[in-house]
């Protein structure tokens, strides 16, 4: 393909879908570890039979079996909703059907997370409201027995095949098996897309200040959103315009075209194989006559020599922060899995700023407190991830601007009508506290609190 063909590609798939948007929907993932509160390994037999139990009750039909016949997606034909688990059996996920209101979503959570919980409760294990699983060191970290996952993995537990580029491999490739996110994705327009990306990609500082609850417990605890670092110095962060926020301005339709061009593409499928290859930029892909790729049978690797395809482009897969998507959505996934009492955060702080965001942007761009002090809007997301914050920073200043940032948000969610503005009690706690979910963790460990009764408190 030439690079037009190419260009015209990637604006059929991330652009165009925008141009028919007449509406507003809200789609919400929520990820959450299973925890063993005995300390001891997540026992998978548990977790199937609370999956048989949980498409019973609730009707789903299975969409996604492994190799060993046991069912690890399932979805409600009706409603949209996907039950699933993601990476591995430690880590379950709700995905919702589009809705209009975050009420009915928050509904249908409550019956689907009661019901595992009461589920699980006789086996001493929990679902809790944490970015990473605090039983990482125990549990039995191995991927979903199926192509893409342990496609993956393989792909992850990659790092030393690049050791002659200049970036630093973290020594986490099960991440994915201990993580858990908050993600929500937004209809967009074609016309309101750049400055969505632009404006809610400067406003990733203080998301971190709200959010951030991803602690390794014994190990990088001066990190409060360790999400950051385990993505972008994985393989995944190879190419860095695949992962993490946007490092050049996003003013125009064009602009945010030309960038999706930069990104890599690491895998494909032929005869029913995943294969993954070193990432390759999406435009140099598709001029490549012949690549390699390995697959992996049996656990073994075998290589496999593959010609690209157009369709290849449906592969192409980025981790931005806000991710375009090819449903005419905005994706927003740097948020930490929240305390479950706290479960709507994340969806309402995106619903409710985004018909305000030009409000936002004018209140970013006139402010002087984060911004106008030599730093770009990354490297001021990096600062504020971690537990102790550059004495150059004005905290009061900052966390008046993340209440003037919340106020646009409460009145956004008031002109709803849908009385959604309670979802924001908990981050107007948390700037009145001046803490977060991973920073009241650390306080309550210092102070001698038993790391299961935080567990359950987060639950």
């Amino acid at each position: 393909m030439t690079k037009e063909e190419i260009m015209n590609r990637l604006y059929e798939r991330y652009i165009q879908p925008t141009e028919r948007k007449n509406g507003r929907y809200i789609g919400v993932e929520i990820e959450m570890p299973i925890v063993n509160l005995a300390h001891q390994a997540v026992d998978f037999d548990v977790v199937h039979g609370l999956t048989g139990a949980f498409l019973r009750a609730f009707h789903f039909t299975p969409t996604g079996i492994d190799a060993q016949g046991h069912i690890y997606a399932a979805v409600h034909e009706e409603s949209g909703d996907i039950f699933s688990y993601d990476c591995s059996y430690n880590n379950m996920e709700f995905s919702f059907g589009k809705e209009r209101e975050l009420a009915v979503i928050h509904r249908r959570f409550r019956r689907y997370y009661d019901f595992v919980q009461d589920y699980f409760r006789p086996y001493h294990y929990t679902l809790t409201g944490m970015g990473i699983n605090p039983n990482r060191s125990v549990n039995r970290l191995e991927p979903i027995e199926n192509g893409r996952y342990k496609m993956l993995f393989h792909h992850l537990s990659s790092a030393a095949k690049y050791a002659g580029l200049p970036m630093y491999f973290h020594a986490y490739p099960q991440f994915g098996m201990f993580s858990s996110a908050s993600q929500v994705q937004l209809d967009v327009t074609k016309e309101e897309l750049p400055q969505v990306v632009h404006t809610f990609n400067q406003l990733e500082p203080i998301k971190a200040l709200l959010f951030s609850n991803s602690v390794l417990l014994g190990e990088h605890e001066e990190l409060l959103c360790c999400r950051d670092m385990l993505w972008e110095s994985s393989t995944h962060g190879i190419n860095p315009h695949n992962v993490g926020m946007y490092d050049t301005p996003i003013h125009t339709v064009d602009d945010l075209l030309h960038y999706l061009a930069t990104t890599a593409i690491y895998c494909v499928e032929r005869d029913g194989k995943y294969l993954n290859f070193p990432p390759v930029n999406i435009l140099e892909y598709f001029t490549r006559d012949r690549l390699t790729g390995e697959y992996l049978e049996h656990d073994t690797p075998h290589t496999m020599t593959f010609r690209p395809r157009p369709e290849d482009l449906a592969y192409l897969r980025t981790f931005k922060f806000e991710d375009v998507t090819f449903r005419g959505t905005i994706e927003f996934r740097s948020a930490c899995c929240q305390p479950i009492s706290d479960v709507m955060t994340v969806a309402a702080f995106h619903v409710g700023l985004l018909p305000k965001t030009q409000a936002l942007q004018q209140l970013l761009s006139q402010d002087h407190v984060l911004y106008h002090n030599g730093y770009h809007a990354a490297e001021l997301r990096r600062q504020l991830v971690r537990r102790h914050k550059p004495s150059y920073l004005d905290m009061e200043g900052l966390y008046d601007l993340t209440q003037q940032v919340l106020d646009l948000c409460r009145q956004g969610l008031a002109e709803r009508g849908c009385g959604e503005e309670v979802y924001l009690d908990p981050l107007e706690e948390r700037v009145r506290l001046r803490t977060n979910p991973a920073e009241s963790m650390l306080r309550q460990l210092e102070k001698g609190v038993d790391i299961n009764e935080i567990i359950r408190a987060y639950s």
